[in-house]
């Protein structure tokens, strides 16, 4: 059974923010121990004055800072100061425990940056399945929080199947799928840094790497030599980024006007009943279902987004088949 801290102080009618994280955390923790899981969400920028997305990862907290100047991008002192001091007093954490992070909306074609050096690795619980998390190399920690429930659901539907993971980051859905008893997994992703990191968590997990290929490819590449291969799969994963121009990458890649070419090769790929299962955290992503005339497309956001996550927006998912 995992540990979860109880929270120590008592309600402070002159904090709001102090008695949201106090409220959604004594909701989740119950759900938390219930399911084996310790990653999770305790406030989802609820309260419009503080821009903000706390993530608790066992013990350690990832405070999200959302910044419209891009001038500035940085919280204030006050505000720092203020959230570690509510952090301090519900749950006990000291200072070496809360991660700052700053998202500010970049311009269209501006990529991410890698923040750090540090190597500092932990690994945290997901329906009792093991990650490894990074809270300051890395723009993101490793492990999509929103996605939770996509994974587990993609996993319940696995066993004995063949799955594809396209876009796999830290190969998370396959290696759920793979604890569910999948029967072979690959995984593609361009990075050197996340196709390794999504083998350790294989590792992690004991799972024998033989039948679960991570592969280092362009996903766009990938699918037009997968396809000429005649390879089929039951269940095949699309999670891509909004926008990418990564240099490993002969052309910048723009869900927007990728999509189709991924779903019509994914569907190529797929075996008799097969899925695809394709999401995006796009806001402004617009699906056009009269491109997939022979297809049945069926929006399933509603069931993906967990209890921790209150903005329904978060990510969109669909489930797609070809029609009988």
């Amino acid at each position: 059974m995992i540990e979860l801290p109880q929270i120590l102080d008592g309600e402070d009618k002159s904090s709001v923010l102090a008695n949201r994280i106090r409220k959604n955390y004594r909701h989740v923790r119950k759900w938390a121990k219930r399911t084996d899981t310790n990653a999770f969400r305790i406030y989802d920028w609820e309260i419009g004055k503080y821009p903000l997305a706390i993530d608790f990862y066992d013990g350690r907290f990832c405070v999200q800072y959302f910044s419209r100047d891009r001038e500035n991008p940085e919280p204030s002192v006050e505000l720092e100061q203020e959230v570690e001091d509510i952090i301090g007093s519900i749950f006990g954490a000291k200072k070496k425990d809360i991660y700052w992070r700053s998202r500010i909306k970049r311009a269209k074609f501006q990529q991410y940056e890698k923040a750090g050096e540090t190597k500092e690795f932990f690994t945290v619980l997901e329906y009792g399945v093991k990650f490894r998390i990074n809270l300051t190399d890395y723009l993101d920690t490793g492990l999509f929080l929103d996605h939770r429930e996509t994974r587990r659901y993609v996993a319940s539907k696995s066993e004995g199947k063949r799955l594809l993971n396209l876009f796999a980051y830290t190969c998370s859905f396959s290696v759920h799928a793979a604890v569910k008893g999948a029967l072979f997994t690959k995984s593609v992703d361009m990075s050197n840094t996340y196709t390794d990191w999504g083998r350790e968590n294989f590792i992690l997990n004991g799972i024998d790497k033989k039948n679960h290929p991570i592969i280092r490819a362009d996903c766009l590449k990938f699918l037009s030599e997968e396809v000429r291969s005649g390879t089929k799969y039951d269940i095949i994963v699309i999670d891509p980024p909004t926008i990418s121009r990564s240099k490993k990458m002969d052309q910048m890649f723009d869900v927007q006007i990728d999509y189709i070419f991924l779903i019509e090769s994914a569907l190529k790929l797929l075996a008799p009943k097969g899925v695809i299962y394709f999401s995006t955290n796009s806001r402004k992503f617009v699906f056009d279902v009269l491109h997939f005339a022979n297809c049945d497309v069926l929006d399933v956001s509603d069931k993906t987004i967990p209890i921790d996550f209150h903005d329904p927006k978060i990510h969109r998912c669909w489930k797609i088949t070809l029609s009988n």
